[in-house]
């Protein structure tokens, strides 16, 4: 069934279009009118199939436009927008690879091209979910901004003076920075950020100190909230490496703003408060970037996938202010 959505008029007028967010769990899928009203979004589990998930992404994408031009037969979408997680060529078009989901070397761009009839943009979801707040959200009022997302993993988006860096696809991996001595990470480094800060990370660090499994990251944060200790050690640790990455991030890039979205963002004051203060008490000459939760939401990527449609398709799309 669609999700109870809003008509959301934030993306303007141009070419009709489709959006696909790709996720490790669901597939979202947008159908985009020529007023940039998101007329229905839909959501189906991802198709994971071990190493043949692309294809079957790839079918699902199909099906699921069939099943829009049923619905809505008077609306002809001119392009799609294609996002997904993992290490992106968004050059050849190319999923490089994705360890949780199966992929490796799989030409995204041009079968999914192939399988809806139609030009297809292909991208990151964490660079698209941050074009989305770059164009549309919290970053839109600056030009150097990075866009982090951290839920189950980390990542970011890069923007420097207004362009997108992409890095041959490897820019913004901020959660595979070593900030620790440990845990090991999926990557097969140790200490990463994602490994020690990621939503996932402390829900599962903290059940490996206390012995006690928790939902997530937010009874984490409520059991220290309540005077656990062992919950507050690992919620501290977290706000540390966070800081500390961030104060590479920004010696680095020194931008104007650094935008957090994800399920940890969702935490509010209790991540966002301390985290400033840690970060500020690293830095000393630095510009300090303005710390700011992300607006767009969790749709954040499929938003940022119909954005690249309508780029692809050179139609107008909102423009920033000068």
């Amino acid at each position: 069934m669609a999700s109870d959505i809003r008509p959301d008029d934030r993306l303007g007028a141009g070419h009709p279009v489709l959006a696909f967010d790709v996720g490790g769990t669901d597939l979202k899928a947008a159908l985009v009118d020529s007023s940039g009203r998101m007329v229905e979004l839909l959501r189906r589990p991802t198709p994971l199939d071990g190493e043949r998930t692309g294809d079957a992404v790839v079918a699902a994408a199909a099906t699921l436009l069939d099943e829009f031009r049923r619905t809505y037969p008077e609306i002809e979408p001119a392009a799609a927008g294609l996002v997904v997680p993992g290490h992106v060529d968004e050059v050849r078009g190319v999923g490089v690879l994705a360890e949780n989901l199966g992929w490796r070397e799989y030409p995204f761009r041009d079968r999914a091209s192939e399988a809806l009839g139609l030009p297809v943009s292909f991208s990151h979801d964490v660079r698209a979910a941050g074009e989305a707040e770059y164009r549309l959200g919290a970053a839109k009022d600056f030009h150097d901004v990075v866009v982090m997302a951290i839920g189950t993993g980390i990542a970011g988006a890069i923007f420097i003076d207004g362009t997108l860096f992409t890095g041959g696809g490897m820019a913004g991996e901020i959660g595979h920075s070593r900030v620790a001595d440990g845990p090991e990470c999926a990557c097969g480094g140790r200490g990463c950020l994602e490994a020690v800060a990621s939503a996932a990370a402390i829900a599962r660090r903290y059940t490996a100190l206390s012995g006690v499994p928790v939902a997530g990251s937010r009874e984490v944060l409520e059991r220290a909230g309540s005077g656990d200790p062992a919950a507050q050690r690992i919620w501290d640790s977290a706000l540390d490496a966070l800081a500390l990455d961030l104060s590479h991030t920004v010696a680095l890039l020194a931008p104007e703003a650094i935008v957090i979205g994800g399920g940890l963002a969702q935490a509010g004051e209790a991540l966002f408060v301390p985290l400033a203060e840690r970060l500020d008490g690293i830095l000393t000459f630095h510009r300090r970037p303005v710390l700011l939760a992300a607006r767009i939401g969790e749709n954040a990527g499929v938003i940022g996938a119909a954005l690249r449609a309508r780029e692809l398709l050179a139609a107008p799309v909102p423009e920033r202010a000068p």
